[in-house]
C-alpha cells in the first residue's frame, strides 16, 4: 500500500532474526518494540504494526491480545482454526448484548524506526459493530464478524480494493505517507 521507488524487505528475508515479543500494553507500544528491536537487528529503517479488535462491550478486549484471545498457538494450528476460536470467544462473551451496544473498532498502529530511535508513529481506526455470526468468506481474523454500517457488509464480504481504501492499517499508511514524504524531504 505504500507504493513508490523503494525496495521493500519482509521479515521472512531475514530469518536469522528472531521474532519480537509482541508483549506491550498498547498496539503503539508492540509497533514501536518490534520497529525499534528488526531494525537494530537488520540494520535497516523498519515499518512495524500492532493492530487488533476493541469491542466496548468487553472493555476494549480482545485488544492487543487479539491473535491470541482465545489462547496460545499450538504446533500445528492453522490460522484459519485459530481466527474461528477467536470469532467463537468474542461472539460467545457478546451473547444476549443488543446491537446498539456491540460498537467496536479495527485499530492499527504504524511505527518506523531506524536502528537508533523511532522516526514516525501512526494509527489507523475502522469503527463498525459486531455481528450475531460469520458473514463473509474473504479476509482473515475478525473480518467476518466486523460490520461496517456504511457499506452494509462485513469487511470479510469486501474486496481487497475496497478494504484497503477503509481499513484500519490503509488509514494508518494513508497517515505515514505524507510524513515519511516530508521526514525524507527536510531530513
Amino acid at each position: 500500500m505504500l507504493g513508490g521507488d523503494v525496495g521493500w524487505l519482509a521479515l521472512a528475508d531475514f530469518q536469522e532474526i528472531d521474532e519480537i515479543a509482541e508483549d506491550g500494553a498498547t498496539f503503539a507500544e508492540n509497533a514501536r518494540k518490534k520497529a525499534l528491536g528488526y531494525a537494530k537487528a537488520a540494520g535497516l529503517w523498519t515499518i512495524a504494526d500492532d493492530s487488533g479488535l476493541v469491542v466496548d462491550a468487553l472493555d476494549g478486549a480482545p485488544g492487543v491480545i487479539s491473535a491470541r484471545f482465545s489462547g496460545e498457538k499450538l504446533a500445528g494450528d492453522e490460522r484459519t482454526l485459530i481466527d474461528h476460536r477467536n470469532i467463537a470467544k468474542v461472539l460467545e462473551l457478546l451473547e444476549g448484548v443488543p446491537e446498539n451496544k456491540r460498537t467496536a473498532r479495527f485499530i492499527c498502529s504504524l511505527c518506523l524506526a531506524s536502528p537508533e530511535n523511532v522516526l514516525i508513529e501512526t494509527e489507523g481506526t475502522l469503527e463498525g459493530l459486531i455481528t450475531r455470526e460469520e458473514v463473509g468468506e474473504d479476509g482473515f481474523g475478525y473480518d467476518p464478524i466486523f460490520f461496517v454500517p456504511g457499506l452494509n457488509k462485513t469487511v470479510a464480504q469486501l474486496a481487497s480494493e475496497q478494504k484497503n481504501a477503509i481499513s484500519h492499517r490503509g488509514n494508518a499508511i494513508r497517515k505515514l505517507t505524507p510524513l515519511l514524504e516530508e521526514f525524507l524531504r527536510n531530513g
